[in-house]
């Protein structure tokens, strides 16, 4: 483990890899996009497209339930939002649109009411240190240039970040709310497509944010033996 990249930072700009887990039992195969949730759109377009390819799409997107908005969610989503009017930037937020695809989508995030449920199983003090770097953060990618708001730090492989390894330290609570919890709907999914369909010559598309597939990775090698054999990027932005 460790040996697979899946952002890449450097100098000329920030790449997403398309990892294809296979095992040799069995015809079905994974195909991995780790999401940016802003980027160039042609990052966007490129993923479209291959996803029109695929047979199985598994979403990421907390929703659902009765429908009602979150203040928390919309706070978050604001943190990345605000890049579109960053002009230095150029950059759209992630706009695919599952239901013109043709390709059957299963979503098995948690509802906006389930999230809540887990944010407030948070301490108080650390959802108030949350609430209190929010601002910051938005001001930050509102009006920082692109070495700012693109730091070796967003780099990911299948190993988890020191970031998310220090948050889990720091709040497990915390960790569960936003990446544990949401694994685990995730690689369930993941797992019953395998134990239904293995047998089929289909190709299983994930896409989700880069900061849940090392629990992809590590869960269907573990489970099932499914490897990484092949990958190829995609540029999310330009430096």
């Amino acid at each position: 483990m460790g040996g697979v990249q899946i952002i890449e930072v450097t100098d000329l700009g920030v790449r997403s890899a398309v990892i294809r887990l296979r095992r040799r039992e069995t015809a079905l195969q994974f195909v991995l996009y780790p999401m940016i949730h802003m980027a160039k759109p042609a990052f966007y377009a490129a993923v479209t497209a291959r996803l029109k390819r695929a047979d199985v799409v598994v979403a990421e997107g907390v929703g659902g339930g009765r429908g009602k908005r979150s203040v928390l969610v919309g706070a978050l989503t604001l943190s990345y939002r605000v890049l579109r009017l960053n002009r230095r930037a150029k950059l759209v937020e992630q706009d695919i649109d599952y239901a013109a695809l043709g390709v059957p989508v299963v979503r098995p995030d948690v509802s906006l009411e389930e999230f809540a449920a887990g944010w407030r199983r948070v301490p108080l003090a650390q959802r108030l240190m949350m609430w209190g770097v929010l601002p910051f953060v938005v001001v930050a990618r509102l009006f920082g240039g692109t070495r700012m708001i693109w730091s070796r730090s967003m780099e990911q492989n299948d190993l988890p970040t020191p970031e998310a390894e220090d948050l889990a330290d720091w709040s497990p609570k915390l960790a569960a709310a936003f990446l544990g919890e949401r694994d685990e709907r995730l690689l369930a999914a993941l797992c019953r497509l395998h134990e239904e369909r293995s047998g089929e010559d289909i190709e299983v598309a994930v896409v989700y944010g880069a900061a849940h597939m090392p629990a992809i990775v590590l869960g269907l090698m573990s489970r099932y033996g499914y490897r990484p054999r092949s990958a190829d990027w995609l540029t999310v932005a330009d430096l």
